[in-house]
């Protein structure tokens, strides 16, 4: 059997099986795959290897019971997701004026409009959380230990912690300062900022 086949496994099996640590930007994360093909970078910083990324990277991203919720960032490259198991909500907000923020839930229901594929573009800022029904129908410890949702994110041109950046307070507050109701927005969004960024 694949050790990427997924049959519902507890996170921590999941964590164990697919060699997963935590992510700087919450939950659990394994690179899978960096293509060894380099294309030149269109917005990289001055790097002695002439500017250049992989074609593409990809992940695994879990998150779990314990560790329900990300951080606001966002990446200069686009980024796939696709839906394994379990269900994940994304608030994206893409800078403008005014910001446009958009809510999705990937998950199996599509007849609901959950998605199974989220594409992001680069410069938009998103952040995952599990949706609150999800972890508050988790009772028992069982289903607590299964209460999670485990994708792929594939980035092209590949990822470089060059490109990423995590979203900070003061950039909250610029990013909504020309709006009506700024302090509302604060509050919602606040707990999905990185605490040391």
């Amino acid at each position: 059997m694949s050790r990427y086949t997924c049959n519902l496994s507890t996170n921590a099996e999941l964590i164990a099986a697919l060699s997963l640590t935590r992510h700087s930007e919450g939950g659990y994360f394994a690179e899978t795959d960096r293509q060894d093909e380099l294309v030149p970078s269109p917005y990289a910083v001055v790097r002695p290897d002439g500017q250049l990324r992989s074609v593409a990277t990809s992940i695994f991203y879990l998150l779990t019971y314990d560790e329900p919720n990300g951080v606001f960032h966002t990446n200069r490259s686009v980024t796939y997701h696709i839906l394994h198991h379990g269900r994940v909500e994304y608030t994206l907000i893409a800078p403008g004026n005014p910001p446009r923020i958009e809510r999705v839930i990937m998950g199996a229901n599509v007849a609901a409009g959950e998605r199974r594929q989220l594409i992001v573009g680069g410069g938009v800022w998103k952040m995952s959380k599990i949706p609150k029904a999800d972890l508050v129908g988790a009772k028992s410890e069982e289903e607590k230990a299964r209460a999670g949702c485990l994708i792929t994110e594939v980035v092209t041109p590949g990822f470089q912690w060059e490109d990423h950046q995590f979203l900070t307070k003061s950039g909250l507050q610029e990013l909504f300062q020309e709006l009506p109701g700024v302090e509302t927005k604060m509050l919602e969004f606040l707990p999905y900022i990185k605490k040391s960024a």
